[in-house]
This record gives structure tokens, sequence and C-alpha cells, in this order.
């Protein structure tokens, strides 16, 4: 009798302590809710990875304003540039996952981790949140080589190895990676020549220093529409609406795609409810013409995506580019 009744208070105990654990491990899932609905009561850090004045920024700040408007609260820009990127995603990698620090970053993110040893995982560490926009780079070429198409360029690059110099937009950048890939594509030998940014690789171009560039559109349509330059290709997947008469690079080389994105990041961890507001909320801002009108002044195209496919986008760059730098043997310059 003793003995039975030792056992079942042995089976109330144990019971007892699961059921203490389970509301103790609950805490911190039962303080996260209300602190999710309560999001956001004070304000938001952005960190951007560029400096002022960049694409980057201008995203940032376009985005980060409407949503201000929307929830009530600040977004306040925290131009973190440098390191390709990496400064500013190994912030928003290292950050409290609580939805008050997420990160504006551009398509060079899936481009570091083949080139740089990161501190942080390009996958595990972060949140994807949602595309912002999209946008092609395009391949200029200076008038003197004489080259009207792509198809000049690449037999031009297939008759004199070494004779033509492409400037990018500097070393481990996505025009550097996009160059080299359309090396891989042609079996063709060209000379990188890094920049640092577009406008002075545009420079270059223009005084001679290179005969082509692969940067982003903005800084070369001036020049291209006074004649000065000449655009061979886009590297979208389909013609760029802007100049819908500039072929897109995959009508020449199949499955070319190197598309210049910007989209929002949050730290790994960070509660889906506010990662679904925050990309309603850049969906909501993407709908305003005055939002569209901004983005599309630098060449972008407002690209709402939700945070699965714009996660499975990342990744699928990384995978590209990882391939690229392997098969390139690609060391960063100095």
């Amino acid at each position: 009798m003793k003995q039975a009744f030792r056992t079942q208070c042995g089976r109330v105990a144990a019971i007892a302590s699961v059921a203490l654990s389970s509301i103790i491990g609950s805490v911190p899932a039962l303080a996260a809710q209300p602190a999710a609905a309560r999001w956001p009561d004070k304000p938001i850090r952005v960190v951007a990875a560029a400096p002022p004045g960049s694409p980057s920024d201008i995203v940032s700040r376009v985005i980060g304003l409407k949503l201000s408007e929307d929830f009530g609260q600040q977004f306040l820009i925290d131009n973190r540039g440098g390191a390709g990127g990496t400064v500013a995603s190994g912030i928003i990698a290292r950050a409290n996952p609580d939805g008050y620090t997420v990160g504006v970053v551009s398509g060079s993110y899936t481009a570091t981790p083949a080139l740089q040893k990161l501190q942080y995982d390009p996958v595990k560490s972060i949140t994807p949140v949602g595309m912002i926009a999209d946008g092609p780079m395009m391949l200029a070429a200076h008038p003197s080589i004489k080259v009207n198409t792509l198809k000049d360029l690449i037999e031009l690059a297939r008759a004199k190895p070494g004779a033509v110099a492409v400037g990018s937009t500097g070393s481990g950048s996505l025009a550097h990676l996009a160059m080299e890939f359309m090396q891989q594509q042609t079996k063709t030998t060209m000379v990188h020549v890094p920049f640092a940014g577009a406008f002075l690789a545009v420079n270059g171009l223009l005084a001679g220093e290179v005969q082509a560039v692969f940067v982003s559109p903005g800084p070369l349509l001036q020049h291209i529409k006074a004649g000065k330059l000449r655009a061979l290709a886009v590297t979208s997947d389909q013609r760029w609406t802007v100049m819908p008469d500039v072929p897109a690079m995959s009508e020449q080389l199949p499955g070319f795609v190197a598309s210049v994105w910007f989209g929002m990041l949050a730290p790994a961890g960070t509660p889906r409810p506010i990662v679904g507001r925050l990309n309603e909320g850049i969906g909501r801002a993407l709908k305003q013409p005055d939002v569209q009108e901004r983005l599309r002044a630098i060449g972008l195209e407002p690209t709402p995506m939700t945070p699965e496919d714009f996660g499975r986008l990342i990744e699928r760059d990384i995978a590209m580019w990882d391939k690229v730098v392997r098969a390139g043997n690609l060391k960063l310059e100095p």
C-alpha cells in the first residue's frame, strides 16, 4: 500500500516537473508575443550597406520615409559602407532580433561569401524581409573600338585576347563578377579594370582608359543619348523598359542574368509577425507613384517579393556567384 502510494506520488511529481519545465520554456515565447504585438513602439534602425548618395542609400531613404509614415515610428538610416557591404551585413546579422534593427543590402550581398571569409552565415544569420527593387547592369562600349553589338565585342575579344579592357565598379563587385561570367560563357580573355564606383568607371570609359564597362545604367544614359557611348546589352533576363532597343545579354548568351537588386534583411530569429508587417509595408510603399518615380529615376523597378521568395533568390544567387568565382579562381584585387 505504502509502496503504491510512493509510486503514485512519484508519478505526480514527474508530471508536475514536466509541466513546470514546459511553462518555463514557453516564457520567452509568451513574452515575445506582446512585444511583437506592440511593435513598433520606438524608432527602427535601418542599416544601409553603402555610403550616402549611393543607390543603396537612396533606396533605403525612399522606403524608410514611407515606412515611417505607415507605422508611425521613424525608420532611421544608418550608413555603414565598406568591405564590400560586409560591415553592414555583419551589423544586421549580430543585432537583437526584436524588429528594431533591419538593413537594406544590394545583390552584392550574395557575391561576398565566395570572395571573403565572413563572420556570419549569409543564409542562417539573417531573415529575409523582402525585395524592394531590381534593375539591370549595362554593358557599354566606347565608339572608338567600333563595335555595335555584344556579338561584335565577343568577336573582337576572341580575335585579340587581352586587348579589350573592361571597367567595373570595383574588385569583387557584381559588375566584376558579371564580366567574369561573360568571359566564362564566351571563352574570351579581357582585362578587368576596377574603379571606385560607377561614375568613375564611366569617366574612365569616356577618357579611353577602358574600352567597355559593366555598370548600372544611370550614369551611362546621358552619354548614350549624346552618342558618346554605345549600349551593347543589359544583364536582366529581358529587355529593359527604359531602353527597349538594347538587347538582353541572355538573347546572345542563354542563361546570363546578373541583376542589381535591393532588399531588406532582418537578424535571424526576428518574429514572423514583425517580418510579415514589414513586408506588407514595403508592398504598400512600392505601389505609391512617387516611390516608383524615385526608383525608376535611378534605373530600378519596384519589385515586391514575399520573404520566402526573397530567401530563395538569395540562396540561388549565392550558389551562382560561388560557381563563377570558383571557375575563374577569382581573388580580391587590392
